[in-house]
């Protein structure tokens, strides 16, 4: 059998490989900024006295704002180009992470939330703009690894939030301090940012003159995208369950120790991350559709398990097996959507990047409402059903492989 290898990549220039790092720091503190807040949870809930549907509707004010301020984000980074975005973002998203820190009423406390959300959801399409353009230099995929330093970012924050809270620290103390010390790292990855303005491509050619397209090549691109729009929701009402509850329910329900009980959405997202290391090597191997799957299924039987069968350690476990199914999921559905042919370069990405908040949006609340009325447990079965929903859905992603059709040189 004659061996294949790949093709060597292309040089990558110095202020290439300065934005890549620059943008990975981005991620890395949009992840850590608002995952700090997440262990006082518990502590804001008890201190403002809030009810199960209370707390779920005050952290809903996040999602929502994101969801108000989404559609903001393509005529800002047209007007200012999407490092300005998202290093706006990122100072905004600070401020009102500190202000909710201080909260001492739930209207307080969700106004800071929805401050904060609105400008994350700019920060999201920023970041994840730019690094599209900094993958574009690079001739190859590099959008999973930024997704994989979020979770970094992401499990950083969780963890300095959980030694917060051990060690005694006013939260309004700690998360002023977490928000200087992100907006710092932001204003300093500015710098190294690429310049000039965005790219305006069309990613695919205009109808053919002498009439309008056929019916369904007019709507195929927007089924397409609603599909991957619900694939990305599903895949968002997973993961709010880990940063919304998982606290919550280990501390309360199952009666674990405040430091023990962040290790939930540790979990999650540190399972996350390996998810993502391993995500382009999996999907070049078996493809989008069939990862997908995979992950649905993993999703569907670890928190189903662990739900059925409660205790401490399976409920981490299960929130592990959470992060790990839904790793590759909303890069994917972003990747799918910036791919559509008939969609205008960018609408696809900023449609699944704004929408998918719909799943933040719902869950908390959603997840309050059963478990005021019949437990927090039952509440998180929607988690099990979020992965079922993967699975019926994955068929929209790409089944293409990595192939490898050079031959390999002899010696």
């Amino acid at each position: 059998m004659t061996a294949t290898y790949a093709p060597p990549r292309p040089p990558v220039d110095r202020r290439t490989r300065n934005a890549r790092v620059a943008v990975a720091a981005l991620f890395f503190t949009n992840g850590a900024l608002f995952a700090n807040i997440l262990p006082r949870y518990p502590e804001i809930k008890a201190d403002l006295g809030l009810a199960n549907l209370e707390y779920g509707l005050a952290v809903a004010s996040f999602p929502l704002g994101a969801l108000l301020a989404g559609l903001a984000a393509a005529p800002l980074i047209r007007r200012f180009r999407s490092s300005r975005v998202a290093v706006a973002g990122t100072v905004v998203t600070g401020i009102g992470v500190a202000v909710a820190g201080f909260a001492d009423s739930w209207a307080v406390l969700a106004a800071a939330l929805l401050l904060g959300g609105a400008m994350d959801a700019l920060t999201d399409v920023g970041q994840n703009s730019h690094g599209l353009r900094v993958q574009q230099r690079y001739g190859r995929s590099i959008l999973n690894s930024f997704h994989a330093v979020w979770s970094i970012g992401a499990m950083t924050g969780g963890l300095m939030g959980g030694a917060a809270v051990a060690l005694g620290i006013p939260r309004g103390t700690h998360l002023s301090v977490n928000g200087a010390l992100w907006v710092i790292v932001a204003l300093t990855s500015y710098r190294f940012l690429l310049k000039g303005p965005e790219p305006t491509e069309i990613t695919a050619p205009a109808p053919t003159p002498g009439g309008p397209r056929p019916a369904t090549r007019r709507t195929a691109p927007f089924i397409t995208l609603t599909a991957l729009v619900v694939l990305a929701v599903a895949a968002t009402v997973a993961e709010d369950a880990g940063a919304t509850w998982a606290a919550v329910y280990l501390s309360g329900t199952l009666g674990a120790g405040i430091s023990v009980a962040a290790l939930g959405f540790v979990a999650l997202v540190g399972a996350q991350f390996i998810g993502r290391l391993l995500g382009d090597g999996l999907v070049d191997r078996f493809g989008q559709r069939s990862v997908a799957r995979a992950g649905g299924a993993i999703v569907f039987l670890g928190m189903g398990l662990a739900l059925i069968f409660p205790s401490v350690p399976g409920t981490i476990i299960g929130f592990g097996l959470t992060g790990f199914g839904v790793a590759t999921l909303v890069p994917a559905a972003m990747q799918g959507a910036d791919e559509i042919p008939g969609l205008r370069a960018g609408t696809g990405l900023a449609a699944v990047s704004w929408l998918m908040r719909a799943g933040f949006l719902l869950s908390p609340p959603i997840v309050g409402l059963i478990a005021d009325n019949l437990g927090l447990r039952p509440g998180l079965f929607v988690v099990p059903l979020a992965g079922l929903l993967v699975i019926v859905l994955a068929g929209v992603l790409s089944t293409r492989r990595a192939h490898r059709t050079h031959p390999a040189p002899k010696d």
